[in-house]
């Protein structure tokens, strides 16, 4: 690894220290000056917050584009829309209407040795949802999504199944009226498994599936298509 990517690693973790799961994308990147388009469907099933404030589950779509800055760094942006739905330990659950949400993040090549590729990655998701009135009580969220992902993945030609893990954080900010507080999800359920695999239809066009386990229960589903 050369010591611009050294220092680009290390730029982004401090840039995003305060923030940590997102769908991780996959190993394949587009080459310099290229771009891959999508669409991406990403449910969490489970995430559980800390502070006895239950769990939260969501539902997202989006169109994907990404950018080979390198060979070897890809920018990786989405939009689109999504719903949460919270459920407070000893409370009704709070089902907050979908609405718009968004995304961005990034891809290293770390290392390719002919049908093998180690990828390092950073994403971050923030869906906004319609805000609900329960009573004379408003009630607005936004939940934010952060990880940093470390991938492994093994070319097949027909298929390339990718396996990793990743450090995540979820954060559930809810306004009760005008009251703003901001819910982490737990920490001692942070550092996740990644399993995923990428399916081709065509030689510019392809499958991705992906599962998250241990720090959230969630999968997601794109179709992509390379220029």
């Amino acid at each position: 690894m050369t010591k611009t990517r050294l220092l680009f690693i290390v730029f982004v973790f401090f840039l995003s220290a305060n923030s940590y799961a997102a769908p991780c994308y996959g190993t394949k990147m587009p080459k310099k000056n290229k771009i891959f388009i999508g669409a991406q469907t990403h449910s969490m099933f489970k995430r559980y917050l800390k502070d006895d404030q239950g769990k939260l589950k969501s539902w997202q779509n989006f169109f994907l584009l990404s950018y080979g800055v390198f060979d070897w760094l890809s920018l990786d942006l989405k939009g689109g829309a999504g719903y949460i739905k919270q459920h407070p330990l000893g409370s009704d659950e709070l089902d907050y209407p979908t609405y718009m949400g968004g995304g961005y993040g990034l891809r290293l090549k770390l290392h390719q040795v002919k049908n093998t590729k180690v990828v390092f990655g950073f994403q971050h998701i923030s869906i906004h949802p319609k805000t609900i009135y329960v009573g004379a009580d408003k009630h607005k969220a936004v939940l934010d999504d952060w990880q940093f992902s470390l991938l492994a993945s093994y070319d097949f030609k027909k298929i390339t199944p990718y396996i990793g893990t990743r450090c995540s954080r979820v954060d559930y900010i809810h306004w009760l009226n005008d009251n703003r507080k901001r819910h982490k999800s737990d920490s001692t359920k942070s550092i996740g498994l990644i399993l995923g695999v990428d399916l081709p239809i065509t030689a510019n066009c392809w499958i991705n599936l992906e599962g998250q386990l241990f720090d959230s229960e969630a999968a997601a589903f794109s179709l992509n298509y390379s220029f």
